[in-house]
C-alpha cells in the first residue's frame, strides 16, 4: 500500500516539553495579559496542544503592582470574599487590593480564564506572580518574552 497516513499526536505527561518564561507586567492592561498568560499557561501556543493534559509552560509575571486598568475600574471593580461567617461577605476594591497585595489582582483574572476543574488547579500552580522586579526563579532561567508578539 503506498498511501501517506498522518497521526494524531496526542501529548502525555512524559511527552510534554515545559519551559519557563518571564512576563513583564509593566503597562499592560490587566485583562489582555491574563488572557495571554492564560494561553500560555494552557499550553495553546504549542502545536502538540492537548486538552485534557497540562502541556503548559510555566509562567513568571514581575511588576504586578505596575498593571493598568483602563476607565474607573480602579475605583468601581470590587472583589468579594466570603469568611464562612453569618454576614462575613467582605468588598475589596481594585486601589485598596493594589495597595495590600497587589499580585493577588493578577492571579485572580488569571484563575478566572483557566478551567474550572482538577486541569486549572494544576494549571494555576504553574504560575508565579511577584509585585516587584525580584523573583526567586533564576535558577530555572526563565526564557523573557513580549506579550505584544502573542495572539
Amino acid at each position: 500500500m503506498d498511501t501517506l497516513s498522518y497521526k494524531t499526536i496526542s501529548a502525555n505527561k512524559a511527552t510534554v516539553s515545559k519551559e519557563w518564561l518571564l512576563v513583564d507586567a509593566e503597562g499592560q492592561t490587566l485583562g489582555r495579559l491574563a488572557s495571554k498568560v492564560a494561553k500560555l499557561l494552557r499550553g495553546k501556543h504549542k502545536t502538540n496542544f492537548t486538552p485534557h493534559v497540562d502541556c503548559g509552560d510555566n509562567v513568571i509575571v514581575i511588576n504586578a503592582e505596575k498593571i493598568n486598568l483602563s476607565g474607573n475600574k480602579w475605583v468601581e471593580k470590587t472583589y468579594q470574599r466570603y469568611t464562612g461567617y453569618p454576614g462575613g461577605q467582605r468588598e475589596t476594591t481594585a486601589t485598596e487590593m493594589l495597595e495590600k497585595q497587589p499580585e493577588r489582582i493578577v492571579e485572580k483574572s488569571i484563575k478566572g480564564m483557566l478551567p474550572k476543574n482538577r486541569l486549572g488547579a494544576d494549571l494555576f500552580r504553574n504560575l508565579k506572580v511577584y509585585a516587584g522586579t525580584e523573583h526567586g526563579h533564576e535558577a530555572q532561567k526563565p526564557k523573557a518574552i513580549n506579550l505584544n508578539d502573542y495572539k
